[in-house]
């Protein structure tokens, strides 16, 4: 693989990561099942094992429709290997609102609890593209106040 290549293979990989996040903000989760392979493993923070896009969908489609949140992911690495297999590993923040707080010029009032989690994807590259093999997920640290 030469550089250019492996270059678009992780930006490719990048966007992967960031339209699961959006997806999951935006509620959108037959978008975002179809991140994953059919038989995909999600380990959920809390060590909840989700086997193919089945499990993934029927658990984030029975999430609090009024829970909103925004993942802002950062610190992000990518690994390509030659052989279309790649590791990713980021940083999120999480944070939480509800919509029926009231929206005010400065946005939503959010939840006193903060998150900072740790997403770790294996990857592989289909001929859909890359798409989400196995996600392990889990918080590092919280704030209450």
């Amino acid at each position: 693989m030469d550089a250019l290549a492996l270059l678009e293979a992780e930006k490719a990989c990048r966007d992967l990561i960031l339209a699961a996040a959006d997806a999951v903000d935006q509620q959108a989760y037959e978008t975002l099942v179809q991140l994953f392979t059919p038989d995909a493993v999600l380990v959920r923070p809390g060590g909840a094992e989700l086997r193919g896009r089945a499990e993934i969908l029927t658990s984030y489609a029975s999430k609090d429709p009024n829970r909103l949140t925004h993942h802002l992911v950062c610190n992000h690495q990518v690994r390509v290997t030659p052989s279309g297999v790649a590791e990713s590993r980021c940083k999120v923040l999480l944070y939480v609102s509800d919509l029926r707080q009231e929206v005010t010029s400065q946005g939503r009032l959010i939840d006193r609890k903060h998150q900072v989690g740790t997403i770790v994807d294996a990857l592989v590259l289909t001929d859909a593209g890359w798409r989400i093999h196995r996600r392990n997920a889990w918080f590092d640290l919280f704030s209450s106040e």
